[in-house]
C-alpha cells in the first residue's frame, strides 16, 4: 500500500517552510490583513432588510433568518398567488431563504438574475467606466444570462463582488440521497462554469458527479448541489492560508444544509480549500450528513478525524501528482490548515484517485476518485476502491451496502 506518511526530515523541512511563509506574509501584508477582514454591504443583505420591513396582506413577514422549519410553515400557509407576490417583490431574499420551497427559490433566483443582468447591461454603456470596467460588466451580463436558462435550478445567488451561486442537478425534493460539492480557491460567479477544463469548475464537478451517481445506482433518486455560495479566497495569498473565508463559509454551508427539504442522507465532497470549509463546518453539521469526502486537501483545521467532532464518516484522497502535497501540513500563527487528511495518523478512510491527473482532475470521468465519490453518494460503500491494496477504507461495511 502506498504510504502517505512523511519522514521526520521532511516534517522538519515543512515546519521551516511554514515559518518562512508566516514571516513573508506578515512582512508583505501585515498583521492587520491576517487578523481583520471586512466586506462591503451585499445586495442580498439589502434585499433581506427590505423583507424585514415588508408585509403581506397586512401581516408582518417572518424574520429572514428564522429557523428553516418556521419558514417552511410560513410558505406552506400561503396561496400560490401570495408566494408569487413575494417572489416578484423580494426575489433575491426568497431565492436565498433556507426553508423556502426549492422550486420557489429557483423562480426567485431566475428573476434576481434577470435584474442583475439588466444592471450589468446598463454598466456596459456607462461612460464613467473604463474599458476594463465595460469588459467586466459584459462578462457578468453574459454569465447571468446563462444562469437564467429555464433548465437551470439556481438554489442561491448573490451578485455582490465576485459573486456567489449554487446550482442543483436532479430533483432535490424527491432525492433519496443528496450530494454537495464544495469547491476551493478562485471560485466565483464568472468561473462557476467553464468550457475548457470544465471538471475543475463547480458546474462541471456537479454534473459529472450526478451522472456518475446515476450510472452507479440507476434506481437511486439522487440530487447534487454545486455549492459556491461562499466567498472563496482569490489566489494563494493570506486568505487561502487562513480560515477567515472558511469560517464564514462553514456558517453558510450549515445553514444551507439545515434548509434542505426531506430527511435523506447528505454527502459532502470538498475540494482543495473547500475541505477547509468542511473541516470548520464539521462539528456543527446536521445529523443527516453521513459522509465527508475531501480531495486535494491542504488540511481540515484539525489534527485528526476525532478532532473534527463530527459523526460523519470522513474519506480522503489525493492524486500522486497533486501539487498540494508540497504544502506544509500544519498550523502556525493562524496560517496553515493542520494535518494531512490522507496521512495514516489523521484517521480518514483513504480512497483511490487513480487517473485524476493533478489538483483539479478529481471529478473527471474515468477516474477512481469520481467513481468512488459516486459509490459513497449512493451508499455502495463496500464497492469503494481504497488507496493501494489495503481494504482499510471499507472497514465496517461487511454487511449491507446502504448507510
Amino acid at each position: 500500500m502506498t504510504s502517505f506518511d512523511s519522514s521526520p526530515q521532511l516534517n522538519v523541512w515543512r515546519a521551516s517552510l511554514a515559518l518562512a511563509v508566516v514571516f513573508i506574509m506578515l512582512a508583505t501584508t501585515g498583521w492587520t490583513a491576517v487578523r481583520h477582514h471586512r466586506g462591503a454591504a451585499s445586495p442580498l443583505q439589502a434585499a433581506l432588510t427590505a423583507w424585514e420591513h415588508g408585509s403581506l396582506d397586512g401581516h408582518a413577514l417572518p424574520a429572514p433568518d428564522a429557523s428553516p422549519d418556521r419558514l417552511r410553515r410560513f410558505f406552506a400557509s400561503l396561496t400560490e398567488h401570495q408566494r408569487g407576490r413575494l417572489v416578484r417583490r423580494y426575489p433575491l431574499a426568497v431565492g436565498n431563504m433556507n426553508g423556502a420551497p426549492v422550486e420557489l427559490r429557483y423562480r426567485a433566483n431566475r428573476r434576481a438574475l434577470d435584474q442583475a443582468r439588466e444592471v450589468e447591461a446598463r454598466r456596459v454603456h456607462d461612460v464613467r467606466l473604463s474599458a476594463v470596467g465595460h469588459a467586466g460588466a459584459e462578462q457578468r451580463m453574459k454569465r447571468f444570462a446563462l444562469l437564467t436558462h429555464p433548465d437551470r435550478k439556481i438554489l442561491a445567488f448573490d451578485p455582490m463582488g465576485s459573486g456567489r451561486v449554487a446550482e442543483v442537478f436532479g430533483d432535490l425534493d424527491k432525492a433519496q440521497r443528496v450530494s454537495v460539492v464544495v469547491p476551493g480557491v478562485d471560485t466565483n460567479v464568472l468561473n462557476f462554469q467553464r468550457t475548457f477544463r470544465k471538471y475543475s469548475a463547480p458546474v462541471g464537478m456537479g454534473r459529472s458527479l450526478y451522472a456518475a451517481e446515476r450510472a452507479a445506482s440507476p434506481r437511486t433518486r439522487t440530487a447534487v448541489i454545486a455549492w459556491a455560495d461562499y466567498t472563496a479566497p482569490a489566489g494563494l495569498g493570506v486568505d487561502a492560508a487562513t480560515s477567515m473565508r472558511a469560517d464564514d463559509g462553514a456558517v453558510r454551508l450549515n445553514a444551507m444544509l439545515r434548509g434542505l427539504p426531506g430527511r435523506s442522507p447528505v454527502a459532502l465532497y470538498c475540494h482543495s480549500y473547500g475541505s477547509v470549509v468542511c473541516g470548520v463546518a464539521a462539528r456543527h453539521l446536521p445529523a443527516r450528513v453521513s459522509d465527508i469526502a475531501v480531495a486535494g486537501s491542504p488540511g481540515m483545521r484539525s489534527g485528526s478525524v476525532s478532532g473534527l467532532g463530527t459523526h460523519a464518516r470522513v474519506w480522503a484522497t489525493r492524486d500522486k501528482d497533486d501539487w498540494i502535497q508540497d504544502v506544509p501540513y500544519m498550523e502556525v500563527g493562524g496560517l496553515g490548515h493542520g494535518a494531512d487528511p490522507v496521512s495514516a495518523g489523521f484517521g480518514a478512510r483513504v480512497i483511490s484517485s487513480a487517473d485524476a491527473k493533478g489538483h483539479t482532475g478529481y471529478f473527471a470521468p474515468g477516474t477512481d476518485s469520481l467513481d468512488n465519490f459516486a459509490l459513497i453518494g449512493t451508499g455502495a460503500y463496500r464497492s469503494v476502491r481504497c488507496a493501494g491494496t489495503d481494504p482499510q477504507c471499507r472497514k465496517g461495511f461487511s454487511g449491507s451496502t446502504s448507510a
